[in-house]
């Protein structure tokens, strides 16, 4: 593949064709654990790995699977790195872990995960699939991090509480209190405030992509426009 190739699957993951704001994938999690920037974090950064990981091994036994035993194969890979990093998870950070819960196994069922693995890296080599995965994955965590930040900053009046949970005691001073006294706002950080935030979330990507859509038309439009030739007939002396 090419670098415009690799350009393209980046600008696809991260923006264009983000697994969160344009497929609206993954809306479980999403929602549900996105009350702080630790939680979404931790989610964001384990569906990452599991993702990659996942488009690894697919790609590597992309010609070894038949189509009827494709799907049950994908999903034995996947749930398989999904153990490992949950049992990652309940070694070093086991207070996280408890905290996330049921959705970390829930990566297995992740359409997101499953998706590319189908569509993506079955068809593609590994340096694609493993790329595709790990832009996938970013575009994931970045919605989920930013929803958690927004959630805890209007909720609490905080940010980057309890980031020790993920980093250990190198992070116990992270926290910022942005607003002193705070009484803070409940339902920004109960399920009801998620959808809320998500649905602000997916208005402005859409009201960015319809402007930067409108640019990209006149700049072409203006380009046609001075690109068109005077045509002059009989003899110049």
């Amino acid at each position: 593949m090419s670098a415009e190739d690799y350009k393209k699957i980046t600008v696809d993951g991260l923006w264009k064709n983000n697994p969160a704001l344009v497929q609206v994938l993954g809306l479980c999690p999403l929602l549900a654990v996105s009350g702080s920037v630790v939680n979404a974090l931790a989610l964001g950064l384990a569906t990452t790995c599991v993702l990659t990981l996942s488009n690894l091994a697919v790609s590597l036994i992309r010609n070894a699977t038949t189509d009827a035993i494709r799907l049950p194969t994908f999903v034995m890979i996947i749930a398989a790195f999904t153990t490992c990093i949950e049992f990652l998870m309940n070694a070093f950070t086991y207070e996280l872990y408890l905290i996330l819960g049921i959705f970390i196994p829930l990566i297995v069922t992740n359409c997101i995960v499953l998706g590319r693995a189908d569509a993506f890296a079955s068809k593609h080599n590994v340096p694609a699939a493993l790329w595709d995965g790990l832009m996938m994955g970013a575009g994931f965590s970045l919605v989920l991090v930013l929803l958690g930040a927004v959630r805890e900053l209007i909720g609490t009046g905080a940010l980057f509480a309890n980031m020790h949970l993920l980093f250990g005691d190198i992070a116990l001073h992270w926290k910022i209190e942005l607003i002193a006294d705070y009484r803070g706002f409940l339902i920004a950080i109960l399920p009801p405030g998620a959808f809320m935030l998500l649905g602000v979330l997916l208005a402005l990507k859409n009201i960015i992509d319809a402007r930067m859509e409108a640019a990209a038309k006149a700049r072409k439009d203006k380009s046609t426009v001075g690109s068109k030739r005077v045509r002059t007939t009989g003899n110049i002396a």
